[in-house]
């Protein structure tokens, strides 16, 4: 899962960064209400983390842009300022969480989960579609109730389709998805291909149809 975490705070937004990216996020980091505003824009998340009290802005304002730009994005607002004013603004304008500093990073986790089921998945903490059953809490996949090995791209790939069902996703939207900020350090888009075509021989191994169609000149789609 792709996050953008928005705190000015070096030494916290280290440790957050560093402790998400050890449970399986990927994670950019944007210090200001400028970097911020352009990263919202430019590309998709599956969940942001604001800080209300930015230099150059109010992270209030970045949850009206992106609920103005009606996304999926989750949204979990931190704070230092323990202000049930902010925390009624906040959660009025789309928000989907509000943790106040300090927190532990294990709860910060624990809300990021909660907020990416009910964005994904309905608030199911397994889903399961053409015999495929995704857990997101655990990055896991089963066919026929068995694990089945996929690298951390195939997952993160997987995850993606099927948390859009029937929408065609294009192999930029899917490097973007994959690789962040460091897409453009991939070779080629054909690398998706690459990931597409493991990721359905290893399904297929297991006797399940994988649900993934080739939208020709466009992308990708997962069919129910």
């Amino acid at each position: 899962m792709k996050l953008l975490l928005i705190e000015d705070e070096p030494d916290l937004s280290g440790d957050i960064l560093a402790y998400l990216s050890q449970q399986g996020y990927r994670c950019e980091l944007a210090p200001t209400f400028t970097t911020a505003a352009e990263k919202i824009v430019l590309y998709e998340y599956d969940c942001v983390i604001v800080d209300i009290t930015l230099p150059g802005g109010n992270g209030l304002d970045l949850v009206r842009t992106l609920k103005k730009m009606d996304t999926q994005t989750g949204i979990v607002i931190i704070s230092a300022k323990d202000s049930l004013t902010d925390k009624v603004t906040g959660l009025q304008l789309g928000a989907d969480d509000y943790l106040t500093k300090p927190f532990h990073l294990a709860e910060l986790s624990a809300r990021l989960q909660s907020v990416l089921r009910r964005r994904h998945f309905g608030g199911r903490k397994e889903i399961t579609i053409r015999g495929i059953t995704i857990r997101p809490d655990e990055l896991q996949v089963l066919i026929k109730g068995q694990p089945l090995d996929l690298t951390r791209k195939e997952y993160d790939l997987l995850s993606f389709l099927v948390a859009n069902p029937g929408r065609v996703l294009t192999r930029e939207a899917i490097a973007e998805h994959l690789w962040g900020d460091h897409m453009d350090q991939t070779d080629s888009l054909e690398i998706i291909s690459t990931h597409v075509k493991n990721l359905r021989r290893k399904i297929n191994e297991r006797g399940e149809a994988d649900g993934i169609k080739t939208v020709y000149g466009l992308g990708y789609k997962f069919e129910r």
